[in-house]
């Protein structure tokens, strides 16, 4: 039976697509079949596969990552800016729409429903990326808790304590979700930390109280050289070939430091067991 285990943070930026690609590396590492899934992107950097279907930046990493080749199956829906308020969203890797009116929700679903069918297919492990924040609550969230539901999949909170405000925003993040939701939540991860860990410990082990579940770990702030979904480009403007295998293997060596750090910060065991264990 195909294993899940779904990042989701409490805002956008806080490293959630860097985790996962180290998670799948680390599952690929293991010998397992491995692959993300991210059900709903917001980028400008998108990649195109072979097949010619346009997927986030990201998910093209975490897929090398895994060492696989990208697929649409990976990042079903992709919004891609096209100017002040203004968006087209992609399919399946193809353009849509770009009219949010005209978007049908069964459209939407039916394609993050069969593309994380397809890749349960053919994996052991798939690693989930949520989307910004799973409480927001003036939106219809099809990306984070509604896609752990789907996929019956555990989920670890990441805070970006870089940002300020780390326990504030997890505990919020927490307190927000339906309670259904909350018993979704296994763990939680503090990233980007720059000082002496011990100054944490009290806060920590309040909030393992608080959400009634652990801390996974400490992630010092790292500088990598790593896909942005934002503002790096692709060497050829991310829809050619040339020059994207050397990149790819710089990041790949980069992505190898990061996971051997995160080994060394974070409870790894605990990760498997609750891979393991699922909801």
């Amino acid at each position: 039976m195909t294993k899940t285990i779904m990042f989701q943070s409490t805002l956008s930026g806080s490293g959630k697509s860097l985790i996962t690609a180290a998670v799948c590396r680390h599952y690929f590492l293991e010998g397992r079949k491995v692959s993300p899934f991210k059900a709903l992107n917001i980028s400008l950097n998108s990649y195109v596969t072979k097949e010619g279907r346009e997927i986030g930046i990201s998910q093209a990493f975490q897929a090398w990552a895994s060492g696989k080749e990208p697929c649409n199956q990976m990042n079903p829906l992709l919004y891609k800016a096209t100017g002040n308020s203004a968006s087209q969203l992609m399919i399946n890797g193809l353009p849509y729409s770009t009219d949010e009116r005209h978007i049908g929700m069964e459209n939407v679903r039916s394609a993050i429903i069969g593309s994380f069918d397809h890749l349960k297919r053919s994996n052991d492990v798939i690693v989930i990326e949520g989307s910004g924040s799973p409480s927001e609550i003036n939106l219809q969230d099809i990306a984070n808790m509604s896609v752990a539901e789907m996929a019956c999949s555990p989920v670890i909170l990441i805070g970006d304590i870089d940002t300020g405000g780390v326990f504030a925003g997890l505990y919020g993040t927490y307190r927000l979700l339906q309670g259904h939701h909350k018993r979704l939540v296994k763990g939680f991860i503090i990233n980007k930390f720059r000082g002496e860990r011990s100054i944490l410990e009290s806060g920590i082990r309040r909030m393992e109280v608080e959400l009634g579940v652990p801390c996974l770990g400490v992630l010092p702030y790292q500088y990598y050289d790593f896909p942005s979904e934002d503002s790096l480009c692709m060497p050829d403007g991310g829809s050619g070939r040339s020059g994207v295998e050397d990149i790819r293997t710089q990041w790949m060596l980069n992505l190898d430091c990061f996971l051997e750090m995160m080994k060394a910060e974070m409870d790894m065991a605990l990760l498997n067991k609750i891979l393991e264990e699922g909801i």
